[in-house]
């Protein structure tokens, strides 16, 4: 006889939630109770903070999308505010689960404020606890507790954020204050599609990128006046091809990215994450390097202190060449993602290109230290070392960053053939064209491997492909030192107009 499932664990489940929910509650009472009676002091100033990881105390993992969609909502709620600092989430999250002491994360964030809190969902009903921390003495300034229905959890976030800037006297604009205010409310399936769109896209894996495109499509189906679905959905298109090289920019991709940024843009102009998404179609997929430049600005004012517009944009800045600039806005990013290897990796290769070596290394050894198995920087290390005359490091980079990732094999095939190592070089190209039987290999892989053993007509047959492919990594011909060696070349110039280049013709730094 067939066994009728128990209800017990469901409804002690249940009955969890809401004992969590009550020790929120009581907690929050206290604390509120301490303020009201303690003697009044003048608060510490703070102009600077990040929003530390918010707890789930939904006791079910299946909610961490969630949850880390209000964390970064509220992050970037807060971040519109150009007077406020705002760490970004990606350093914020690599203090999820910690247990240093306050002190120690404000001084390696270098904020003055804390935001830590908690978000707790039941069917409709979500509540989310936050609290004010002076970074520097642990001193708990504020806190405060808010629910709403699902359906108004746009206008739950705008709140709290609103709340946090009140509590630290942060002075906002009258265009910041509308922006802030600005809210619609959201169907809960639409907004839950949306947020396991993001939590997919933000992993950058292919699987997963490719699930997110199909969660935002959904979203989009549900409900096609819900614009972030828009701008997230061009963005993982984007994200897609400029991360894996194994996937080709095909028309079919460039346009369905292109007609998403505009659609998100015409349902809401305001949106800083649309703006953000049009630069990147208009940078990779267009070669309008005015029209990239116009929409990144744009974003950047609109969410003054999101450190992924303007890593974006430094990386816009460095491959037209424009160097001091680039650096300028890498260092700010450092400054908003102060412990992510990202930023200090972009910094660094700023300062490579401008053939800054030593300053160069510095930023790729910090942003290893924090990351030992970063690949991008791992490669970034092993062409500055190359530069400098160091090719038994470089190799030994280069191999680091190659392995079990066939991505990186043109990087290394480069390296060997520029250190002398021809044999090896050559054994690469004979794993990329083998590669080409199973998955799509750029052209420019290829190229890379040529003029790293100094074959420049070869290398120049493949550019001429990959720009008919319209490989997106092209748009590094301009500055990239592996391609001085064909600067002087009629045929090489003339490739850089036809992508639309500022001053094309450019010569050996």
């Amino acid at each position: 006889m067939s066994q009728v499932p128990s209800a017990q664990p469901t409804i002690a489940k249940k009955r969890l939630k809401f004992v969590w929910a009550g020790v929120s509650i009581i907690l929050l009472a206290l604390i509120g109770t301490y303020f009201l009676l303690s003697p009044k002091e003048e608060a510490p100033t703070i102009e600077s903070l990040a929003v530390l990881p918010l707890k789930n105390l939904m006791g079910d993992t299946e909610q961490d999308h969630f949850v880390e969609g209000m964390h970064e909502a509220l992050t970037a709620e807060l971040s519109k505010i150009a007077a406020l600092k705002v760490i970004s989430r990606t350093s914020a999250m690599r203090y999820k689960g910690t247990d240093k002491p306050t002190p120690l994360i404000a001084r390696e964030l270098g904020v003055r404020g804390l935001i830590e809190g908690s978000v707790l969902r039941d069917g409709d009903q979500v509540r989310i606890t936050v609290q004010l921390i002076h970074g520097p003495s642990d001193k708990h300034l504020w806190a405060e507790s808010y629910q709403r229905e699902l359906s108004g959890i746009l206008a739950l976030q705008s709140e709290v954020a609103r709340a946090i800037a009140r509590e630290i006297r942060m002075t906002v604009t009258p265009a910041e204050a509308t922006r802030l205010a600005r809210t619609r409310p959201v169907n809960p399936e639409v907004y839950e599609l949306y947020l396991k769109g993001i939590f997919l896209r933000n992993t950058m894996s292919k699987v997963s990128v490719r699930r997110a495109i199909e969660y935002f499509e959904e979203a989009i189906e549900r409900d096609p006046s819900y614009a972030p679905a828009y701008a997230g959905l061009s963005t993982s298109y984007s994200t897609l091809v400029w991360v894996h090289a194994s996937v080709p920019s095909t028309p079919e991709i460039r346009s369905k990215a292109k007609e998403a940024a505009f659609k998100a843009l015409e349902l809401d102009e305001s949106l800083a994450e649309a703006h953000t998404a049009l630069a990147a179609v208009n940078r990779i997929f267009e070669w309008d390097w005015d029209g990239a430049e116009r929409a990144f600005k744009r974003a950047i004012e609109l969410d003054p202190s999101n450190s992924e517009h303007r890593l974006y944009y430094a990386n816009h800045l460095l491959s037209l060449g424009r160097l001091e600039q680039a650096i300028a806005v890498n260092r700010r990013t450092v400054e908003l993602d102060p412990v992510s290897p990202s930023a200090y990796g972009e910094l660094g290769l700023a300062l490579y290109v401008a053939n800054r070596t030593e300053e160069a290394r510095e930023q790729f050894l910090k942003a290893l230290e924090l990351e030992p198995d970063c690949r991008p920087c791992l490669n970034w290390l092993a062409l500055n070392l190359l530069r400098n005359g160091d090719h038994t490091q470089a190799v030994a980079a280069a191999e680091r960053a190659a392995r079990d990732l066939p991505a990186y094999k043109s990087w290394l095939g480069y390296i060997y053939g520029a250190a002398g190592r021809r044999t090896e070089a050559l054994g690469i190209l004979s794993e990329l064209q083998e590669l080409t039987e199973t998955e799509y290999v750029r052209l420019r892989e290829f190229a890379w491997v040529y003029l790293g053993l100094g074959e420049k007509e070869k290398a120049l047959q493949c550019l001429e492909e990959a720009y008919t492919e319209h490989d997106i990594g092209l748009v590094w011909l301009k500055v990239s030192p592996q391609y001085d060696p064909l600067r002087d070349d009629p045929r090489f110039q003339d490739l850089l107009r036809r992508m639309n280049f500022p001053n094309a013709v450019e010569t050996k730094r």
